[in-house]
C-alpha cells in the first residue's frame, strides 16, 4: 500500500501543485544542512495555503519552523499586509529557516523567532501580541497540550487552529503506549474535546509519509 500512497501522492503533486524551483530548493537545501525530512508534503503544504486563503487569513502562528518549507507555503497564502511569526527551537534549523525565507522572498512577511516555543509564548503574551487568525502546531508532540493552551489564549471567534502528525500510524487509539508523544497527542484530543471553546475535528491521511493526519478546528463566538 505505502507503494501506492506514493504513486498518488506524485499524481497529486504533478497536477495541482506544479514544480516550483523554491520550495524544491528548500527541500534541498534542508537536506544538505541534515535537517530531519519531516516537512509536510506538497499536497499538505497546498492545504495549509488553501486554509489561509479560505479564511481570510493575515496574522498566522506557527509552533515548529524546520526549514520553514510549511511556514512558506502559508506565507503565499496572505495577502499582502499578512504575517506569520514561526517558533523554532533548534538554532540551526532556524537559520536555515532564514535563508530559505530569503531565497523565497518573504522576508517581510515571517518572522522566525528562535528558543524555546513555550518560553516564546509566554513572552508574546507580556508583549501583548494581538490573537492570531489561523495557528499551525507542528512541533514536540509531549507538549501539544501546553501549545494547545496557549494557541486557544491568542486565539479570537473564528480563529483556525491546525495540529499535524495527530494520527501517529493508528497508535493514538492505544491508551497504554509509552511513547510520550502518542500521549501528548492524545492528551491533545481529550482537551479539544472536553473544551467548548473549539469545535474540530481530524482528517486522516495516507501517502509519501506513511499513514497520519491533522486536527482541524475552529474557535467557536
Amino acid at each position: 500500500m505505502q507503494q501506492t500512497w506514493e504513486q498518488v501522492d506524485e499524481y497529486i503533486t504533478e497536477l495541482l501543485c506544479p514544480n516550483d524551483p523554491v520550495l524544491d530548493d528548500v527541500l534541498v537545501a534542508n537536506r544538505k544542512a541534515d535537517l530531519p525530512e519531516i516537512d509536510v508534503t506538497g499536497s499538505q503544504g497546498k492545504l495549509l495555503q488553501l486554509l489561509v486563503q479560505m479564511s481570510g487569513a493575515k496574522r498566522v502562528l506557527e509552533i515548529g519552523t524546520l526549514g520553514a518549507y510549511s511556514t512558506i507555503w502559508m506565507a503565499r497564502g496572505l495577502p499582502a499586509d499578512g504575517r506569520i511569526i514561526t517558533l523554532e527551537l533548534v538554532p540551526l534549523h532556524a537559520e536555515v529557516a532564514k535563508a530559505n525565507i530569503k531565497r523565497a522572498g518573504l522576508e517581510e512577511k515571517i518572522e522566525v523567532r528562535t528558543g524555546n516555543a513555550l518560553e516564546h509564548l509566554a513572552q508574546m503574551a507580556e508583549e501583548q501580541i494581538q490573537p492570531f487568525d489561523l495557528i499551525f502546531i507542528d512541533a514536540d508532540k509531549p507538549n501539544n497540550p501546553k501549545y494547545l493552551e496557549w494557541a486557544l489564549r491568542f486565539s479570537r471567534p473564528g480563529t483556525i487552529i491546525i495540529g499535524d502528525n495527530v494520527i501517529r500510524g493508528g497508535e493514538i487509539i492505544d491508551k497504554h503506549s509509552t511513547d510520550p508523544r502518542v500521549q501528548g497527542v492524545r492528551t491533545f484530543y481529550e482537551m479539544i474535546a472536553d473544551n467548548p471553546k473549539i469545535s474540530a475535528t481530524a482528517v486522516q491521511t495516507v501517502g509519501s509519509k506513511g499513514y497520519d493526519g491533522f486536527m482541524i478546528g475552529i474557535v467557536r463566538e
